[in-house]
């Protein structure tokens, strides 16, 4: 990248409005630190929150240290928001691209980018559908967080930096401006206290997350245990591994450059480096089972369970973990339904 180039990116970076579209954890985190550092931060997410931090500022505790940001807009819903933005994280469940992404049309601006710092596969391409290849990136998050009451963020653990990149399979000739523009916003993440890194091709990334998600994820949802548990737990453990290893194969059959010469040498990555600084950490998954009835499955273990049989390929395990959350999101909505006819 040219020295002009990375000054004009700079500026950009610099001046433009920035959205968080899904005001959770990861995007509260995100947005509240951005806004510290002088950027001009709007969080759109659930009314609760929202109020709290309109009454309160936004509360961040955790790994990256306490603080209490103040000065964000808030809007509980897209029709709220005013003006366009030049940056938009999306961190929005994955069942909510397509719509967040139809509600947000028009709020990027021309020569702005959206990131999707969302988990599972699919996100990117369906923001591509919306905003078109020279205007979507992609993220990896790998540090967990929660809300554990309106108004508040805390950073539970920090595996590895935040990565962003474009996808060159599916940006193509845009890959490279893309790419500048995932240094400038990578370099602005960072100086905000959030470490994060660009990339040049996000999907090998992404699908090293993926590896690690879906062995990990619905285990962790289902069990109701933390990750340190489930690696240790002799019954557990193959099952994550055969998980990872279906994975893997469609990952390789898919044609993306993982850097790991073999399911086994990931494996090695993921018990020896991966689960030691997330040893306490639990899914976001079984909040979003227990307290919503409604997960990301689809975009990970379904995922993989639907790219196998596409291929030809094996994915059993990943398609009895995918029954078994669907299953449990239909308990979930059952019981719920029985609670409110009891209470008639």
């Amino acid at each position: 990248m040219s020295n002009q180039s990375a000054t004009d990116n700079f500026d950009w970076m610099t001046d433009t409005p920035i959205l968080i579209a899904g005001a959770g954890a990861i995007g509260s985190i995100l947005g509240g630190m951005l806004q510290e550092a002088g950027h001009d931060v709007t969080l759109l997410g659930r009314r609760a929150h929202l109020e709290a931090i309109a009454r309160g500022g936004l509360r961040i505790s955790g790994l990256l240290g306490d603080r209490t940001v103040g000065g964000m807009k808030l809007a509980d819903d897209p029709a709220k928001l005013g003006g366009r933005f030049g940056l938009i994280l999306c961190a929005v469940k994955s069942y909510d691209t397509e719509s967040i992404a139809a509600a947000l049309r028009e709020r990027l601006a021309d020569d702005g980018v959206i990131v999707s710092l969302q988990n599972g596969l699919g996100n990117i391409e369906a923001l591509i559908e919306t905003f078109g290849r020279r205007r979507v990136l992609g993220a990896r998050v790998i540090f967990g967080a929660e809300v554990p009451s309106p108004g508040c963020a805390h950073v539970t653990v920090f595996a590895q930096p935040v990565a962003t990149g474009p996808a060159p399979a599916l940006n193509l000739e845009d890959s490279p401006t893309l790419a500048e523009r995932a240094r400038a916003i990578a370099a602005m993440v960072d100086a905000a206290g959030v470490p994060t890194i660009a990339v040049d091709d996000i999907m090998p990334v992404l699908w090293t997350k993926i590896l690690y998600n879906v062995a990990l994820n619905p285990l962790g949802a289902l069990l109701r245990l933390n990750y340190g548990a489930l690696a240790a737990d002799q019954d557990v453990r193959p099952i994550m591994d055969r998980a990872i290893e279906e994975a893997f194969a469609v990952a390789r059959a898919v044609g993306v450059a993982l850097p790991f010469s073999s399911a086994e040498e990931y494996q090695k990555f993921f018990y020896e480096q991966l689960i030691p600084p997330t040893v306490s950490h639990r899914p976001t998954m079984m909040h979003d089972l227990h307290v919503r009835g409604r997960t990301d499955i689809s975009a990970l273990n379904g995922k993989i369970v639907e790219l196998a049989d596409r291929l030809g390929l094996n994915a059993e395990t990943n398609r009895m973990l995918t029954r078994l959350i669907r299953a449990a999101e239909r308990a979930f909505e059952n019981s719920k339904r029985t609670e409110k006819r009891e209470k008639r």
